[in-house]
């Protein structure tokens, strides 16, 4: 049975896609069947994957509204054992469709359930908001994945996230937990890093992984080719950082 990982941060730009993206490759690298799930409208999960998210028949938005089952819109073996559930900017009408329907906080989950067990991992990307979507995600997911940047702001707003964590886990989602914080944009050149690191731990009472996302030209270039990381640059320094945050989430599952 797979293990359902939501990467949410409702702060834009801290690398969420990015490590939903090249995450799940390096799962996938290291033999793992994988299902990726975009929540957010902008649908670059979808892109990076290099899927063409302007012209899709089915995507979670015709899911969400129950216009087709979660077969009818996954993408099987994007990436060899990766499978993409995929999004465009149709997704961000569904919060206004979803006013008035029962239990619309279940919706994603009642369809992942159908599939969750052909895949040894499904990845969440949330929208950089708590919103109807990132909260269907967490009454998905097992756990949450929070990526923080290296920088001043970092713990600003991670209180808010902390708490919305726990409020779907004590009133949807009992199973939900604190997967951990992971760090990204890192820059070894500066204290500020550093400092933001060593800050994030003293204060945080959740796990924080050992790798260290580096803020790296190739992570950024990879995404305007359509493929991860790993099948972009193995050798690079973002390649082989995801590679060990690959390793460290299959090593805390066991």
């Amino acid at each position: 049975m797979g293990k359902i990982i939501a990467i949410a941060n409702q702060k834009g730009g801290v690398g969420k896609t990015t490590t939903s993206i090249n995450l799940s490759a390096c799962l996938a690298e290291k033999g793992k069947r994988v299902l990726v799930i975009d929540t957010d409208p902008q649908g670059n999960t979808t892109s990076g994957f290099g899927i063409d998210k302007n012209n899709l028949e089915n995507t979670i938005y015709e899911l969400i509204l129950g216009e087709c089952s979660i077969r009818d819109c996954i993408i099987q073996d994007v990436i060899e054992r990766i499978s993409v559930l995929p999004a465009n900017v149709n997704l961000a009408a569904a919060e206004i469709e979803l006013i008035g329907v029962e239990k619309k906080e279940y919706i994603l989950k009642n369809e992942v359930d159908y599939v969750k067990d052909e895949y040894d991992y499904i990845i969440i990307d949330c929208p950089p908001s708590l919103n109807m979507l990132t909260i269907n995600a967490m009454t998905t997911a097992d756990s949450v994945l929070v990526p923080i940047q290296c920088e001043y702001y970092a713990l600003e707003g991670l209180s808010q996230l902390i708490h919305t964590v726990n409020l779907v886990k004590e009133r949807l989602n009992p199973q939900l937990e604190m997967e951990g914080v992971v760090f990204t944009m890192y820059d070894s050149r500066t204290n500020l890093s550093t400092q933001v690191v060593e800050n994030v731990k003293q204060n945080l009472k959740q796990r924080v992984y050992d790798t260290l996302i580096p803020r790296n030209i190739r992570l950024a270039e990879a995404p305007s080719y359509g493929v991860p990381i790993n099948k972009y640059d193995s050798k690079s320094a973002g390649a082989e950082a995801y590679m060990q945050l690959a390793e460290e989430i299959i090593g805390a599952g066991k």
